[in-house]
């Protein structure tokens, strides 16, 4: 009877156990959000919001408030849709809340790369050093290089008499933003004996275009590798790929190379100094790639987009790109050689800075995540103060809370050209009930985890559509194209994907 008695306590230990990990015993504490775990026990909402985060967030929102606590998939996440908390959050001490943990876990995922203390570190100091400043300048510089191999080696040959060309929009724009960002990051094939520089370019346009090949099919996985919902042969096309850029981006290959950037080689040389073995740097490779390059030509792709279906933001650019060209010394016209953009003259463009910002107000949707490491306390700009639980996770979704408010941004889902930029040519000020906003659009996130290379990849996307405006016409196949829905699954990432492409056809100005 005993043990009966015995077995039978063990499992309903068991059980209860099970049920606690599960979270059905959990409540809501004193002065705690408003919890909401679903019904699907460790689940809950994990089905939903990786359906579609924002939707599923703005049912949230429009149920429990600005703050609200869910399960999904085994985690408590505390969102926060108060714009006026965002500073707090951002400067938080990384003792109570850390996005360091929650970023390890997801690249050793999706990268296979197994993080350091000092990565962060690494990252910042190499990035403010080589994508910032006087060293920002050498990479415009080398991007602008890039961008001419691939875009204006026809026109410079002879090749092209003002022949219309015809492409997708987005495979046009991603091709060749990635290569020429591939390519002043990565470097140059190395000439091989008395090689003829045409010759080394043509090979640069070969490789680079082979790997934006395979970068896309890895691209297509992303999510969900990154959610760990991938069919067993998705799955094994994700390992494929990893072990490919794992080898093509090697520290063995890119020493290799000529023209490597000193963004590259720096962070290998801190790593290697801080004991990490080769084979790992050669899987950071990878991570940087997809980190630098993965959300440049989907913007260049939006934007490009959006000017062509608004003709008075396209005629605004245009004209201030030909201005500045002209005040440069570099008009483009007949007979002239190909414009060479420098950062210098990125920075005289309020109207493309305005469209770039608005571009990525539209279409830019990553969700900020921190570990709330100790119990921590934050006050609402109602005045309502909430804990924050030890062991869940602080999450942002600037898209919903700033991006698309319409008490920031009147008409949120219309694309206006000038909204962030004043007639004078300063930027605007933004407000929520007649407050001042610091974070009014987060495409690049905040704090500590703000994106190191957005200067860099600001100036990336710019110099592009400044380029292509400079030396082609541009225009939609079919001028009633409606502008495609984005792809969903992609929420949380960056910038988002349209579901299909658009054709659009190019030809040389002159």
């Amino acid at each position: 009877m005993a043990l009966w008695v015995t077995l039978l306590c063990t499992l309903i230990a068991t059980l209860l156990g099970g049920l606690y990990l599960l979270g059905m015993f959990r409540r809501q504490g004193p002065n705690e959000p408003p919890l909401d775990k679903g019904t699907i026990p460790w689940l809950g909402y994990a089905l939903d919001f990786r359906k579609n985060s924002s939707e599923f967030l703005k049912r949230m929102q429009k149920k429990h408030g600005d703050i609200f606590t869910v399960l999904i998939g085994g985690y408590y996440f505390t969102f926060v849709m108060d714009p006026f908390c965002f500073g707090a959050i951002v400067k938080e001490s990384k003792s109570k809340l850390d996005f360091r943990s929650f970023a390890s876990k997801l690249v050793l995922q999706v990268f296979g790369y197994n993080p350091i203390a000092e990565d962060h570190n690494i990252i910042h100091a190499s990035s403010t050093k080589h994508l910032m400043g006087d060293g920002l300048t050498v990479m415009v510089q080398a991007t602008m290089e890039n961008f001419q191999k691939l875009m204006l080696f026809n026109l410079r040959s002879g090749e092209d008499k003002r022949v219309w060309q015809e492409d997708g929009l987005f495979q046009y724009c991603y091709n060749i933003v990635f290569r020429a960002g591939y390519l002043a990051l990565y470097g140059t094939e190395p000439r091989q004996g008395g090689e003829s520089e045409e010759k080394a370019n043509e090979q640069d346009r070969i490789h680079s275009n082979q790997v934006f090949h395979e970068f896309r099919k890895y691209d297509r996985l992303f999510p969900r590798l990154a959610y760990s919902v991938l069919p067993p042969k998705d799955k094994i096309e994700a390992e494929r790929l990893k072990r490919l850029f794992w080898s093509m981006l090697s520290v063995k290959n890119c020493c290799q190379k000529d023209n490597i950037s000193g963004w590259i080689s720096d962070q290998n040389q801190l790593l290697a100094e801080n004991g990490v073995p080769e084979y790992m740097r050669d899987r950071f490779m990878f991570m940087l790639l997809w980190a630098s390059q993965g959300n440049t030509g989907p913007t260049a792709f939006w934007l490009l987009l959006y000017l062509m279906k608004h003709p008075e933001a396209m005629k605004a650019v245009k004209e201030e790109v030909d201005k500045v060209s002209r005040e440069n010394g570099q008009e483009v016209k007949p007979g002239s050689p190909p414009i060479n953009i420098s950062r210098d003259m990125l920075n005289q463009t309020p109207f493309l800075d305005s469209v770039v910002e608005e571009t990525l107000r539209l279409v830019a949707a990553p969700i900020l995540v921190r570990a709330v490491l100790q119990e921590t306390s934050l006050k609402m700009s109602s005045g309502t103060e909430y804990t924050l639980r030890k062991g869940d996770r602080l999450a942002l979704f600037p898209y919903i809370s700033v991006q698309m408010n319409p008490e920031i941004h009147p008409d949120p889902q219309e694309f206006k050209y000038d909204r962030f930029v004043n007639p004078d040519g300063t930027k605007k000020d933004f407000y929520k009930n007649g407050k001042r906003l610091k974070y009014f659009s987060m495409p690049w996130g905040a704090g500590v985890s703000i994106c190191p290379g957005r200067f860099f990849a600001t100036a990336e996307v710019k110099q592009f559509v400044f380029l292509l405006l400079s030396h082609y016409e541009v225009e939609l196949v079919n001028e009633e194209e409606e502008i495609p829905e984005i792809d969903v699954t992609r929420w949380g990432f960056g910038t988002m994907q349209p579901v299909r492409d658009v054709r659009f056809r190019y030809r040389p100005r002159f």
